[in-house]
């Protein structure tokens, strides 16, 4: 049985050092993805916010353990552990599956901890009531690694590697499997303001599957399309980090608002 802490240094990382932070921001990787990826954001957004980044289980440091390929009980793990780091005024970003795992544990800490986020970043997903049917987490080794190299996400010269493939393909399958799986459950969702953002030329995410975000929250939405495909955010970082950065500081404490939810506007960063 782990300890509190031993559990908190096993799932989330800390890249920037934010001691007296006004805020916390909990970022939720995509399928395959791990903590790291979010360390430019993190050095970018200390001090002021506090930046955790999420490690699933079956990669990097945690290697060792068993990946979990069901969304509901990897929510369940996240959502126990983030119970003792809401003495911040909270937010949460999740990129692709990193959306569908952040909707989730959001909606957790709300029923079971009365516990309200500023605001919900997603990113590269549709919302979780858009069910579209795939199976790639079935496909063969090699299927599988196009279907992830075709996004553009990952370095396909790491791919080639036998190595590194028998490292991460097991990771890569069960994150697609619990994204492909998943099934939105109808219930109490959220009373936070949605952010959603989504790269113009991705495959998976077209304008309607993200203004549908605006179904699960009674609070405001509102829809940034940027210029790119799956991983837009890559590319996009200054201008995305921005926005993070501008609703962050203007939503230390939680703020009222007029808009509901299915009143979707287009934002200033929109083309």
């Amino acid at each position: 049985m782990h300890e509190p802490d031993a559990e908190n240094r096993r799932w989330l990382r800390r890249y920037a050092p934010a001691e007296g932070a006004a805020r916390r921001l909990v970022c939720f990787p995509h399928a395959g993805g791990s903590a790291t990826f979010f360390t430019p954001l993190a050095r970018v957004l200390a001090p002021g916010t506090d930046v955790l980044a999420v490690q699933y289980p079956g990669r990097q440091d945690r290697l060792d353990e068993a990946c979990v390929d069901q969304i509901a009980p990897l929510a369940d793990r996240i959502t126990d552990t983030l119970a003792g780091s809401t003495d911040l005024p909270l937010a949460f970003f999740g990129h692709s599956m990193g959306a569908v795992v952040a909707f989730e544990v959001a909606r957790r800490l709300r029923r079971a901890h009365q516990v309200r986020l500023t605001r919900l970043f997603v990113s590269g997903r549709r919302a979780p009531s858009r069910h579209r049917p795939s199976r790639v987490h079935s496909l063969a080794d090699r299927e599988l690694l196009a279907e992830v190299g075709a996004l553009g996400g990952t370095d396909t010269r790491l791919l080639d590697d036998p190595g590194v493939r028998a490292m991460i393909l097991p990771a890569i399958r069960a994150d697609y499997r619990a994204v492909e799986t998943y099934r939105y459950e109808p219930g109490q969702d959220l009373d936070c303001p949605v952010s959603v953002l989504f790269g113009e030329s991705d495959p998976q995410t077209a304008h309607d599957d993200a203004a549908e975000w605006g179904r699960h929250t009674d609070k405001d939405v509102e829809v940034h399309m940027f210029p790119g495909g799956h991983f837009f955010l890559v590319d996009q970082a200054p201008r995305i980090t921005g926005l993070l950065a501008e609703h962050l500081a203007s939503q230390t404490e939680p703020v009222r608002s007029s808009w509901h939810a299915a009143a979707v506007r287009r934002a200033p960063t929109d083309r």
